[in-house]
Formats: structure tokens, sequence, C-alpha cells
């Protein structure tokens, strides 16, 4: 190990020691955030409509406190907005990250306080590399740049001198010194234009010894791809000879994995993380592991719905960390030092382990297919998609699904739109392995499917070229953690892209 890596790794000996109490004492340390944002949550109005006081039970704080969603926050947000103090959260606040509604709301403003973005996102950043370096103690990604790939929307300066813009656009407030280990500079990561940001990411790297990107794997790849068939290159280590980390999050990454592999035949090390406007929850501190631990430190307190008690504002069966099941999904809800409180993010995790306590994300409170009682969740999707690509032969770039309603005259079935990187042989041989990958993983498809009583065989139909991206720019979205839902229980998006797919 060299001097410099010695020093780098003595540097998070102090933080290693507070990874390794997380893996045994999470029950604590998370009593321990639930006081502080109680204490803090007594100085809020929200804190004094629901009966916040300092050193109040978890009991309490479980009768008291409502657990709901965007809907349910939305009248304190739009306080904050309108320049109102210590509503959620003590003083004002200054930043909002703004994101497509899932919900009622056209789009959701979630509250970036200075404490979260400090000690969550920021701090999350700082023990991603921390993780790393305890991974591989001989790595070399100090001796370039991270390529970083976020949003492409700058803040926008609101009437009530508040800031709202996608949550990357923020690196606007990361620290100076940041600029001398990350790629491009900000004002090329802030272009809104995604050709343009294409264009000018690629000038400012190529020649740049870059050792690790960050970022969504989908829009990574487009961006590798095109700087390299700019460059006339069969790899992207053809480009950046030292690359060895992708640190990634925000969709699934099995269907991309082996594509990484192939533009980095070098070999290359990957970092998944969940990290969401909300805050940064969990990182994978194990690369032959993929169940990410929660970093239960950064001010956010964890809480877990079964998912048939979703929706409800006092959930029988929620439970804090100290209740969960491995094996079980359920609907993580959060409350912060951002001044979100017993918020359900939207997003179902499922344990795999305790002690220390890890996650996979299993899928979204509103993304499945559960039309005829199949329950299909993303993780069932994502699985078999893999198990499908890897029987054909096939590369999937994107795909969404949806019920095909049943009538008098049909049985009902899934619908399912693929765009392929690499088009299998037999296009109907892949979608009868992705349907009976389906079976094999989800059960209650399986039973719907038998015979082809309930369900008839899923229905697929290919993509035209960049037909996903087309959709994305149509609709403002490119770039960032924007993606096409890749479930939807009803028809409205598929049709919308049936329809372009022409």
């Amino acid at each position: 190990m060299s001097l410099i890596n010695k020093a780098i790794t003595s540097a998070y000996s102090r933080r290693y020691k507070q990874f390794d109490r997380m893996e045994t004492d999470g029950p604590a340390i998370q009593a321990a955030q639930l006081d502080y944002l109680i204490g803090k949550g007594t100085k809020t109005k929200i804190g004094r409509d629901w009966g916040l006081r300092p050193g109040m039970s978890y009991a309490d704080f479980n009768r008291l406190v409502p657990v709901g969603d965007y809907e349910t926050f939305r009248p304190y947000a739009e306080r904050m907005l309108a320049g109102e103090s210590d509503v959620t959260w003590p003083g004002r606040v200054r930043w909002f990250a703004k994101s497509s509604g899932t919900s009622g709301s056209k789009s959701k403003y979630i509250p970036v306080t200075d404490t979260v973005l400090a000690n969550c996102h920021m701090r999350g950043n700082h023990d991603v590399i921390a993780t790393y370096f305890r991974q591989h103690p001989d790595n070399n990604v100090w001796r370039g740049k991270c390529l970083t790939l976020g949003g492409s929307k700058k803040l926008t300066a609101e009437g009530s001198g508040v800031q709202t813009g996608d949550l990357s656009a923020m690196i606007g407030n990361a620290p100076l010194w940041s600029d001398l280990f990350r790629a491009p500079k900000k004002d090329i990561a802030l272009i809104a234009n995604w050709e343009e940001k294409l264009e000018k990411i690629t000038k400012a790297t190529v020649g740049t010894n870059i050792t690790s990107l960050a970022g969504v794997p989908s829009w990574f790849l487009v961006l590798l791809k095109y700087i390299m068939a700019k460059q006339g290159a069969k790899t992207i280590q053809d480009v950046w000879p030292n690359l060895e980390l992708f640190i990634h999050g925000g969709i699934n990454f099995a269907p991309y994995r082996e594509q990484y592999k192939e533009l980095a035949p070098g070999g290359i090390n990957f970092l998944e993380t969940y990290n969401a406007s909300e805050g940064f929850f969990a990182l994978q501190t194990d690369a032959a592991d993929p169940g990410l631990m929660l970093m239960l430190d950064y001010g956010v307190f964890f809480e877990f719905v079964p998912l048939d008690e979703v929706g409800q504002p006092h959930p029988a069966g929620i439970v804090p960390l100290e209740g969960v099941v491995p094996g079980v999904d359920y609907a993580m809800v959060i409350t912060t030092n951002g001044g979100l409180w017993r918020y359900m993010i939207g997003d179902t995790v499922r344990f795999t382990q305790t002690k220390p306590w890890k996650i996979v994300i299993s899928g979204r409170t509103k993304l499945y297919i559960n039309a005829f009682g199949e329950e299909l969740m993303i993780s069932n999707a994502e699985a078999a998609m893999a198990k499908a690509c890897q029987e054909t032969g096939a590369i999937v770039k994107e795909y969404t699904a949806a019920p095909v309603f049943m009538n008098q005259q049909t049985r009902g079935c899934h619908e399912w739109l693929v765009e392929f990187s690499k088009r299998p042989e037999d296009v109907d041989a892949f979608g009868e392995a992705l349907d009976k990958a389906l079976q094999s993983v989800n059960s209650d498809y399986e039973a719907k499917r038998y015979k082809d009583i309930t369900l008839a065989p899923l229905r697929l139909v290919v993509a035209k070229k960049d037909l996903f991206e087309e959709w994305l720019a149509a609709h403002d979205k490119m770039g960032g953690q924007n993606k096409v839902p890749r479930l939807r229980n009803d028809r409205s998006l598929i049709d919308e892209l049936l329809e372009k797919n022409t």
C-alpha cells in the first residue's frame, strides 16, 4: 500500500469504527437519531401540530404522528416555498429538490436543509470513498478525477427567495475543493440540453485521467458509448486506461452489469448507493454482497410498513429497525433532518440480513402491476428480464410493461415494450423465456398463468431505436435521475409510447 493510501485509510479509521458500531448497535443509534429529530421538531409548526415534546417515547411518536406521502406533506411544503420559517425544520429552507409528482401533485418539492445537505447527502458521498478504500486499500482513484453525470436543470429562483431544481444541481453548493476531484466543471455538469451536455463533457474529459464514474447506469451508458464513438475506441479503457470504479444508483443495475463489463474488459469495480432527493440512505459495503447497508447515523430515522398496510395513517404493523424481518417487503418511511416526518418515500425494500442491517430495493409502492392479483413487483421484473437475457443472449436497453385488460372475448395479459441494445435471434423465444422467468420468480403470476386460465402469455413488442430517449426528451426529462417507469398498473404510459413506436 502506498504512503498516500495509508494516510487516507488512517484518516478514515474513526469512521470505520462507526461503521462497525452500525453493524451491531443499530437500534441504539436509531433511537438517538429519533431523540435528536424530535428535539428539533419541537421548535417547528409541524411539531406543535402533532404535539412533539423532548424525550417522548417511540410509542407516543408512533401514536401522535401520522404516516403520509407527499400529499400529506404538501401543505407544509407550500408554506416553506412561500418563505415561511420554522415550518418542518428550524429556520428557513433555502433549497427544494423538484421532482415529478407520483401522486396528485404535478411536481414534488422536497426541502433540502443545510443540515441534510451536510450531514446526510455530503456525508454519504464521503462514506462512499471511505468504503471503497476499505474494500480496495491499494486503489488508485485518488490519482485521477471522478466523472459525474447528474441532473441537467439549474436551480430556479422563486419569488420567495428560495431556489428549486434537481438535487444534482445543488452540487453548486458543494465545497470549492470538490472541483479538484470531479469532472467536468459545474458549468458543464448543469447544462440543461442533453445533446450539448454530451458534447461538452466529451471535450472536457477526453485526455483527463478519469479513474472513477458516478451516476445512473442507463444515462452513463449513453455517455460512454457516445465518447467511444467520438474517439473511435473499442473500449472505454482505451479512452481512460486508469478507470477502475463505477459508483452507481437510481435504478436496478442487473440489466446493465454485463454491458459495463463489455465496455471495460480490463476490469472495473462497482459500488452501489441508495441516494434520493429525500436523503442518502444506504451503500454497498461489501463488493461480493448486493445488499446495501443502511447508514443509521445521518440524521434519518427509519421505519418500515408491511405492504398490505400502505396508505394507512397509523399502520398497526409499522416497525422501527429492531422489528424488521429479513425476506419481507416493506414500504420505507423516513423522518429526516431535511424536515420530512414519517414520510413514505415510495420505495419498497427487503432486508437481506440484520447485524448489519442490509437491504435491497425491491420496488416502488406505486411501481407494480396488480391488475389480476399477480402482484408483480419491479424486483420480479428485473430478475426475470436478466434471466431471459442470459438465456437468449439479448441485451435490453430499456423497457416498460403494463396490463392488457380482459374483456368478454379475451383473457388479460401483460404487454412488454422492450428496446434492445442487442436483439435476440428469436424475439418470440425471448418473450417465452421472459414469461417463464416471471413465473419462476413470482408465484402469484405463476398461479394466474396456470394453463392460461386467468392470464394469457405476455405480449412482447419491440421498441424502435431510442424510443424511450425520445419520450424522455419530449417530457423534459433527459439526463440525471430521470427514467421511464418500468411497470405501470394502467396503460396510459405504454399506449403513449406505442403510438410513437412507428
